[in-house]
């Protein structure tokens, strides 16, 4: 039950940190700033309202009382009420009061008078909005009636808005400190999500300084470590297998020495080939090496850069479905060896060619299809292993090492990205690229 609650929950709260930071900040503000207007105006304001609305509708009642005695003096009474209470009193005589009244049952003041005035049994009509500092009341009194022009201060305490002031500006002012500090907290939280993502995708960025919190300094100072690990142990991978690449050319030449001095021409031929296969994948992975450690990340048309490869291979079957212009920042050279390598392999084996390009929310797609022999679903996974080969008789027809997929998807990794390969619509291989941006 709960579990479900906050699932729920989690699809109307904000994604991000610094929104769901300033929402626990400034949520117990404002709930706190409602719950004191709340009793302010429930426990405070209303009450004296209705005090005040009581009072004076008593006065207007004694008022009235005291008019209709037969002894009374009215100009006396008429001129001590508006002295003393500050009222203004018009008589009207043989008059009804034909006005409308309109009912204002949102307004508190207008609900506290029409209750204290049916509580006193008085035949009325007012109106608190026609003048902006006075009420207009008009009471029925036998054939004629009172028309009493009361202060609007008489009925309703005018401390609210001074009130509404002071529990407005300090939430405003707390909101505006918190998030002016909350931006501070996390623009390094940022800046390091930022430096992970470059240094996920292969880029080369300088040394990481941490700032901010003294824990958000010490993962910094992790990802700086992690950082120099990583590239020193890519380094120290790269120099082995290169220096080993390179020393095992000079057993290669001596075996092609010896192989002149051997006269049986089967054993020259089966020995020649693989030597050649050897030297040909030695070759390949150092030149691999040498372009991924020495390439660095730059800013470059991706569209543009898929007709450049297309126009080398001068093959009218490969059919190009650009998407929009869009500039990408990666290892130009390192991708245009993926890309040459995957169409290179399909041109071998297929006559149609079909290559697409699109650009996603937060990644592009570049989608390679053709009407080949395919990949079976059991071998699309072991193709990406170095030195992999399906059968023999398709590496002899494309003289490969099986080097050429597993270099293309390290370079693909390497960007954040991933490559994938299924059937395509041609009934051949779909290789689907998808890099982030």
């Amino acid at each position: 039950m709960f579990y479900g609650l906050s699932k729920f929950l989690k699809k109307f709260l904000p994604k991000q940190l610094f929104y769901r930071s300033l929402l626990i900040v400034a949520l117990p503000v404002i709930i706190l700033q409602l719950t004191i207007s709340i009793v302010f105006f429930d426990s405070l304001w209303i009450k004296t309202n209705i005090g005040m609305t009581r009072a004076l509708v008593g006065e207007i009642k004694t008022f009235i009382d005291s008019y209709n005695r037969e002894s009374a003096d009215k100009n006396f009474i008429e001129l001590t009420f508006e002295e003393h209470l500050g009222i203004n009193v018009v008589y009207h005589y043989d008059k009804e009061i034909l006005d409308t009244m309109n009912e204002k049952w949102y307004s508190p003041i207008d609900r506290s008078l029409r209750r204290e005035l049916k509580e006193k049994k008085l035949n009325y009509w007012f109106d608190t909005s026609k003048f902006k500092q006075t009420v207009n009341l008009k009471i029925q009194n036998k054939n004629d009636y009172f028309e009493f022009f009361i202060p609007r201060e008489r009925l309703t305490s005018t401390s609210v808005r001074i009130f509404a002031l002071w529990i407005t500006l300090p939430a405003i002012l707390i909101i505006t400190i918190a998030i002016i500090f909350l931006k501070n907290q996390t623009r390094p939280i940022k800046k390091l999500a930022e430096a992970s993502k470059r240094f996920g995708r292969g880029e080369k960025i300088e040394e990481f300084v941490p700032s901010g919190a003294s824990e958000i300094r010490q993962a910094g100072y992790e990802f700086e470590k992690m950082r120099k690990r990583i590239l020193r142990h890519l380094n120290q991978r790269s120099e082995m297998l290169s220096g080993i690449s390179h020393d095992l050319r000079t057993p290669l030449t001596r075996m092609k020495l010896q192989l002149a001095l051997i006269k049986d021409k089967n054993l020259i031929e089966r020995f020649s080939s693989d030597i050649d296969e050897m030297e040909k994948m030695l070759n390949e992975y150092l030149q691999f090496s040498s372009e991924s450690n020495k390439e660095n990340t730059e800013e470059f048309e991706f569209n543009e850069l898929i007709r450049e490869i297309i126009l080398k291979f001068n093959n009218g079957f490969i059919k190009f479905n650009s998407g929009e212009k869009f500039n990408f920042n990666g290892r130009k050279l390192s991708i245009s060896r993926c890309l040459n390598n995957l169409i290179e392999n399909s041109t071998k084996f297929a006559n149609k060619i079909e290559i697409s390009f699109q650009k996603l929310k937060s990644n592009i797609l570049i989608i390679l299809e053709d009407d080949g022999p395919g990949i079976p679903i059991q071998e699309r996974e072991n193709v990406f292993k170095p030195f992999y080969k399906i059968d023999k008789s398709r590496s002899e027809k494309s003289s490969s090492v099986g080097l050429g997929l597993s270099i293309s998807s390290d370079i693909i990794r390497s960007h954040g990205g991933k490559i994938e390969l299924s059937e395509s619509k041609y009934g051949g291989l779909k290789v689907v690229i998808s890099l982030p941006f």
